[in-house]
């Protein structure tokens, strides 16, 4: 089962998805900060093919949380 959060309680090292649109294809990549005050985020994300951009949460748009780390013995 896939552990998903609202885009408003995404947090960096989350995993931003987005559907496709228009042809294009769905897109994946990783968190690497949240810009904005809450009601109004945005957020800077390295896709999986390695380009950088800001995403505004919007319809199609999904964040899966990161794993938490395993606890050390």
């Amino acid at each position: 089962m896939t552990d998903t959060r609202s885009t408003a309680d995404a947090r960096v090292g989350d995993r931003l998805e987005t559907r496709g649109l228009h042809g294009q294809a769905a897109r994946s990549g990783e968190i690497l900060e949240v810009v904005g005050e809450p009601g109004h985020h945005r957020y800077r994300v390295r896709w999986d093919d390695g380009h950088e951009s800001i995403v505004f949460p919007a319809d199609g748009v999904s964040v899966v949380r990161a794993a938490a780390p395993h606890a050390r013995r």
